[in-house]
């Protein structure tokens, strides 16, 4: 359960969390006359509101959907992580049950739609374990670790010193060294192999759409497929032609099925 306080000032969700403030931005899209509950957008372990690009308001606007897209602790333009602070292995379970409940409940948001990317898929899949939601749309997720996860993980920390991938972040994030350290120290702790959250999926009462690609750099087709085993009535979707990331390799296609999915399953 969260211990934190939050209020918010209509451009950013003031936290207190853990004993520590915390200012995380946030950004509306779609049409606010939408009866559907609110999608709310997670991202991958290096995104942020702005990396989302125009994906968001592109879906809601495809749908007649409301959508809300923010970026965590450490990313984008919210509070950056310190340098000597590092994320523990349990830091996805943090998101999605200690600052996630209390930042939706600051902008009035009730059983929303998780629509999770990557690190986002999980935190969706973890937070929905634990919280009343809509229902998910979990692309590409983590729910264990992969020794191919772990490979890519540590190539993209070998890119962020050999090229210009540094740079490039720091379009995206105030610190891009917040958010890569973050994300790189947590995975590439040997502890964290044993993460796995295969055990809480059963806990899920909502629907639940699993995507991801066939190409994925950073997980095998196993990643939804345990989903499934765990909650047989998830609907699942191997994409062909896609890596990591389907909402920049088949954006048209995410958007048919994934919006299809929150059309055919009005809340309850």
């Amino acid at each position: 359960m969260s211990d934190a306080e939050a209020w918010s000032d209509g451009r950013r969700v003031h936290l207190t969390w853990r004993g520590r403030p915390l200012d995380l931005e946030f950004a509306w899209v779609g049409d606010p006359a939408s009866r559907t509950p609110t999608v709310v957008f997670l991202h991958e372990g290096l995104g942020s509101v702005a990396m989302w690009k125009d994906f968001p308001a592109r879906f809601c606007e495809a749908h007649g959907l409301r959508g809300l897209v923010y970026s965590r602790y450490g990313y984008g333009r919210s509070t950056p992580k310190p340098a000597s602070e590092s994320w523990d292995t349990d830091y996805l379970h943090r998101q999605a049950t200690e600052t996630l409940p209390p930042f939706l409940s600051a902008l009035g948001i009730e059983r929303p739609w998780l629509f999770g990317h990557s690190d986002g898929g999980s935190i969706a899949l973890l937070h929905a374990a634990h919280h009343d939601v809509a229902g998910v749309v979990a692309v590409a997720p983590h729910i264990f670790v992969e020794p191919v996860s772990v490979a890519s993980v540590r190539d993209a920390r070998a890119a962020y010193g050999d090229t210009d991938l540094r740079e490039r972040l720091a379009r995206y994030h105030d610190d891009p060294d917040s958010a890569f350290n973050g994300w790189t120290d947590a995975w590439l702790n040997p502890a964290f192999l044993e993460w796995n959250i295969e055990a809480e999926l059963a806990r899920i009462a909502c629907p639940v759409f699993a995507l991801q690609g066939e190409d994925d750099e950073y997980g095998t087709l196993e990643q939804i497929r345990g989903i499934a085993r765990r909650l047989p009535k998830t609907r699942l979707l191997a994409i062909p032609e896609c890596g990591h990331s389907p909402h920049r390799d088949q954006p048209e296609l995410l958007i048919r099925e994934a919006g299809r999915f929150i059309l055919e399953h009005p809340s309850t």
